[in-house]
């Protein structure tokens, strides 16, 4: 087993970790995208816990990279001459790709917070379009309850509805929609 073996181990295994992390943001966003459909009063979501736990585990990326670019200074500074400039040169390819693990880690943190904001987004898109057809739903049972209240006086002419507002000591005047509500507000009070 030679000296670099155990690190590009390393490397693969936190690759690995961050595909499957990766994977798993996206099939719970799938999930949640294919739930927001059917649910008629969508569930509170709260974001924190998975947020904390992928920014631990970019942290503890940066913490392994860390570890591994100190080891390889103090192994360096024990080496001399010639081992040294190869330990230096493979020190260098460690370092870079270390450097592009970072990246990678970053580019799918930015990815996690971008889809946590579109998700965010849709949850509050949905929840405003089922306020929308609640009160269009509103107005409608409304104005069904106010042609019902007219239907007993529809039939009616305008002399009988004057007689109507006179008999409740209402006044009498206006065109026959305006007697028609005048009567129904005062069955209603």
């Amino acid at each position: 087993m030679t000296s670099k073996e155990p690190y590009t181990a390393a490397a693969s295994q936190v690759r690995k970790v961050t595909e499957t992390a990766t994977e798993a943001w996206k099939e719970g966003a799938k999930k949640l995208t294919d739930q927001i459909g059917g649910i008629p009063q969508l569930p509170q979501v709260d974001l924190n816990q998975p947020v904390e736990q992928y920014f631990d585990f970019v942290q503890k990326t940066v913490d392994l990279n860390r570890d591994l670019a100190t080891r390889w200074a103090e192994l360096v500074n024990t080496l001399t001459g010639a081992a040294r400039e190869r330990a230096e040169s493979f020190s260098q390819v460690i370092k870079d790709q270390a450097d592009t693990l970072a990246g990678l880690a970053a580019q799918q943190a930015e990815k996690g917070e971008q889809a946590l904001q579109d998700q965010a987004q849709r949850v509050e898109d949905a929840e405003k379009e089922q306020t929308r057809k609640a009160r269009q739903a509103e107005r409608a049972e409304a104005k069904q309850e106010r042609e019902k209240a007219r239907e007993p006086y529809q039939d009616l002419t305008k002399a009988e509805l004057s007689e109507k507002l006179a008999q409740r000591d209402l006044p009498k005047t206006g065109n026959r929609d305006e007697l028609i509500d005048r009567l129904v507000e005062s069955d209603n009070t």
